[in-house]
């Protein structure tokens, strides 16, 4: 049973989801703040426009979700570039990627994560609502949120649910 009064986490895309089940998500979630993880904050295609920066934070106002953007935790383009180069080596696009190849999981845990001081972060998330990590693919395993959701969840004891479109839509 999760206490409704502790600090949790919560993951999601944007991929698989229209803003109204992604805002959906969140409130049966009990999200009060996101935490966008995104290096650019805009997503390509008129299905996803509802998720650009400016029409995301304004949904996320009328819905009462506060909003951050925490681009320190964001890959960069190279470390983004080596996923692209894995999904080709598979045959798969970022849309369908069920995993991150090992060597950006261990590059970006190295290169972004370990230096970040999550502690700090942790510490200022909401006590009463959860905290949503923002990023595109659908699939948590396949996106570098997952990775934060993992390290929030063994070194500072959140509880971490992965919000999946397919529950929504």
């Amino acid at each position: 049973m999760t206490d409704e009064n502790a600090k949790r986490i919560a993951t999601i895309g944007v991929h698989g989801f229209t803003r109204e089940a992604f805002l959906d998500a969140l409130a049966g979630a009990g999200t009060g703040l996101l935490l966008d993880l995104r290096q650019r904050r805009g997503v390509r295609g008129p299905d996803y426009a509802w998720a650009n920066s400016v029409r995301l934070q304004q949904a996320l106002a009328e819905a009462g979700i506060a909003y951050r953007h925490v681009k320190a935790l964001a890959p960069t383009t190279e470390l983004r570039q080596l996923q692209y180069r894995e999904d080709d080596r598979q045959g798969v696009g970022k849309r369908n990627r069920i995993a991150l190849a090992p060597a950006y999981t261990e590059r970006y845990t190295r290169e972004i994560l370990d230096p970040y001081d999550l502690g700090t972060l942790a510490a200022g998330l909401p006590d009463d609502t959860a905290t949503a990590l923002l990023c595109v693919e659908c699939a948590a395993a396949a996106c570098h949120r997952s990775l934060v959701a993992d390290r929030l969840r063994t070194d500072h004891g959140l509880p971490v649910t992965h919000l999946d479109p397919a529950s929504w839509v």
